[in-house]
């Protein structure tokens, strides 16, 4: 009798705490600031989506984000890949904080620029890169020293190979699991699951579809032979097989986003979750829309790139938006979204989106954006307002009625063409300072481990890049004791240091020094090491100008006391057994 009678009324009262807890967990939940995960791909066009009428490619995962929210038809980003990245991190115009090309030093985002995982972090996010960084490789420019608690990926501007590589992990070289994009899409997976009780800001930045056009097997079989519907504007200039490579990476990709958005659904985060989705600069040549211009172009196929935003339940499902805005943008935007401060103490450039997403006209008002682009110390600029482009050869071209950009109608127009020209001479004057010569050094000493890629060294003599493109290179040719290898650096701190090389050698005896301000260590090669170059293998298609791959092997070279001081770290060889002393793809200096 008693357990008849007491056990429903205990089955209520357990039903209603579980209500209540419910309720204080949905409450809690509701009153936290949303989670941010963005994801950027890299060199995919604003054609490469089926979103945009490509029918060359299916991308549903991707898609859904703009008809689950919001997409921006005018949304602009750089021609290439270090400044939007930049632009993205600052909110800033990239040339205002000391990034000035994609590689040797000039892709770093000056140390004194506040970043957006900055801005999250000390809002209470736990922050998280996984991908390619490409804003500086040494601290202070490292992701975990400009915000990102966690970094999973590579801090170079593009990577020689896509499967079981080389990757760093919060500073430490590691070798990856299987393919590139799968495998950051992973570990931010795990990320988001282990800081699924806090709010926290993911940040996938994808390296493909840059070269080389490497994919697995799956995705290429779909395109080896396909023939494609729709081709670029220029059609002779196009290869067809790299386009179908570079589509078949955007589909891996868009399975990926898919992996995203489910893993949200699976943690019930979707609805708490801002997700979206652009990319850092206009394609090669394939179908863009009839757009003229492609990656490096300051022209509309340049710099036009998708921005579908997703917020479940707050942005209005299927929304179009037809303002014009930009990267920059996005770091105020998140900011205004998620109900925190920027925390920068220097101005944006960028505002915040925030009413046009959520459909508060009244708070918006016209405005021109800039794009930019540095080439042998002169500054290229194209100005955009609502209707207009302005290029860097003074031609106005009126994209709503002429989004190919075929007629110059600055003669119909002269008014809105002197206005914009008189905005690009003004910008040129504001920025022109920070883009001359780059003559920062490396800093070594800010963290445990230093390294320094062949990207950021110089070669003297015989020795040469493994490739012409610096990124993911190594040095090579080494056949003479008068050449060096150098790097110039700077050490923050006085003291004992162990200097490293990783290196590939075919014979053993060569004699590797080491030398800075004075300070020497030599060690000769005991060790045999001449592993095969590789890569070649899994591209798809010819690669162009980028390196293959080693395994290169850590040799200490001994450890020496260095001084604070400015000066180049050189590498000589001191006897030669062989037909080179040794190949190198990093130097490695550790602060004991």
């Amino acid at each position: 009798m008693r357990s008849s009678h007491v056990g429903p009324i205990l089955v209520a009262l357990l039903l209603l705490g579980t209500a209540c807890n419910s309720g204080e967990e949905g409450e809690a939940r509701s009153s936290r600031p949303p989670n941010i995960v963005a994801i950027l791909a890299d060199d995919q066009g604003w054609g490469d989506l089926s979103l945009h009428g490509n029918t060359n490619l299916s991308t549903p995962n991707i898609d859904s984000l703009a008809h689950d929210g919001a997409q921006f038809e005018h949304f602009y980003v750089c021609s290439s890949c270090a400044p939007t990245r930049a632009e993205f991190l600052t909110g800033r115009y990239f040339a205002r904080g000391g990034v000035r090309g994609v590689s040797t030093g000039q892709e770093r985002l000056n140390i004194d620029e506040h970043t957006i995982a900055e801005t999250f972090r000390q809002a209470g996010y736990a922050t998280g890169a996984f991908g390619k960084w490409h804003n500086g490789t040494q601290h202070p420019y490292h992701p975990n020293a400009r915000g990102f608690d966690e970094f999973y990926g590579f801090t170079e501007g593009h990577w020689g190979h896509y499967f079981d590589y080389e990757l760093d992990h919060n500073g430490e070289l590691v070798t990856g699991e299987g393919f590139v994009i799968d495998d950051v899409t992973n570990r931010a997976l795990d990320f988001m699951e282990q800081k699924r009780d806090q709010p926290f800001f993911a940040y996938l930045a994808y390296n493909t579809p840059h070269s080389p056009m490497q994919v697995p097997d799956e995705y290429w079989e779909r395109f080896e032979a396909k023939e494609l519907a729709m081709r670029h504007r220029e059609p002779d200039r196009e290869d067809v097989p790299r386009t179908r490579a570079a589509l078949a990476m955007v589909e891996n990709i868009d399975w990926n986003v898919g992996r995203v958005l489910q893993k949200l659904d699976e943690l019930d985060l979707s609805g708490d979750t801002i997700i979206f989705y652009f990319s850092d600069n206009g394609p090669g040549w394939r179908w863009n829309g009839d757009m003229k211009g492609r990656k490096g172009s300051v022209d509309e196929g340049g710099l036009r790139s998708p921005l579908l935003v997703r917020w479940t339940g707050k942005i209005p499902a299927g929304q179009v938006v037809e303002e014009i805005a930009g990267a920059i943008d996005l770091l105020p935007t998140l900011a205004d979204l998620a109900g925190i401060e920027v925390g920068s103490e220097k101005p944006l450039d960028g505002r915040s989106l925030k009413p046009v997403l959520l459909d508060e006209e009244a708070l918006w008002t016209e405005r021109l954006l800039y794009s930019l682009r540095t080439a042998r110390g002169q500054i290229l600029v194209s100005v955009r307002d609502q209707r207009f482009r302005l290029d860097p050869e003074g031609q106005l071209f009126d994209i709503a009625a002429d989004p190919g950009q075929r007629e110059d109608v600055s003669g119909q127009y002269p008014d809105e063409a002197g206005k914009l020209r008189a905005a690009a001479a003004t910008l040129v004057d504001e920025v022109a300072p920070h883009v001359g010569p780059d003559e920062r050094p490396f800093p070594v000493g800010h963290s445990a481990t230093t390294l320094l890629p062949a990207r950021d060294g110089v070669p003297h003599g015989n020795v040469r890049r493994s490739a012409r493109a610096p990124n993911c290179s190594y040095f090579t040719n080494w056949t003479s004791t008068d050449d060096a290898i150098t790097w110039d650096i700077e050490v923050a701190e006085a003291g004992e240091y162990e200097i490293s090389i990783y290196y590939t050698a075919a014979e053993a005896g060569s004699q590797i020094e080491a030398s800075f301000e004075g300070a020497t260590v030599a060690r000769t090669v005991s060790e045999v090491h001449d592993p095969p170059a590789y890569g070649a293998e899994a591209d798809r298609v010819p690669r162009r100008g980028e390196s293959l791959v080693k395994d290169f092997r850590p040799m200490s070279l001994g450890r020496v006391e260095l001084p604070k001081a400015r000066g180049n770290l050189t590498l000589k060889a001191l006897n030669i057994a062989g037909e080179q002393a040794a190949e190198v793809r990093y130097a490695v200096l550790q602060k004991l």
